[in-house]
């Protein structure tokens, strides 16, 4: 896997809680900032605009597409299709789901709760 063993992330799996002012809430804590959330863990994510979501933002996914069936990705405000990036995602076997990122939090949730194997990311919105 690409990350360093020591790369700061929350180590389990959660719920969204609350999302707004440029960041999130899970376990019982709070986040500044975009988010990917795998099975595995909650992680930072840099991307902040639609447009840099890309092959290299999503690798932790495609490095763990084994464990995976759909990914539910939030692109801030407002729905932006992405058709690259669904294409991609597409040929590693990936199922992807493009929402605005209130709805793709709440689906997250849903999907968390019904124990599929699900993964997130979540722009941030102010």
């Amino acid at each position: 896997m690409s990350e360093r063993p020591y790369e700061p992330h929350y180590p389990g799996r959660a719920a969204i809680e609350a999302y707004g002012s440029g960041g999130f809430r899970f376990a019982g804590m709070s986040h500044r900032g975009s988010i990917l959330v795998l099975p595995d863990g909650i992680w930072a994510w840099p991307p902040r605009t639609p447009r840099e979501i890309d092959t290299a933002s999503l690798q932790r996914i495609f490095d763990r597409r084994a464990n995976l069936d759909l990914v539910v990705i939030g692109t801030g405000r407002d729905i932006v299709p992405l058709p690259a990036v669904r294409k991609l995602l597409r040929e590693a076997g990936l199922i992807a789901e493009i929402l605005a990122t209130a709805v793709a939090a709440s689906t997250y949730n849903v999907l968390l709760a019904e124990d599929r194997r699900v993964a997130a990311a979540l722009l941030a919105v102010e």
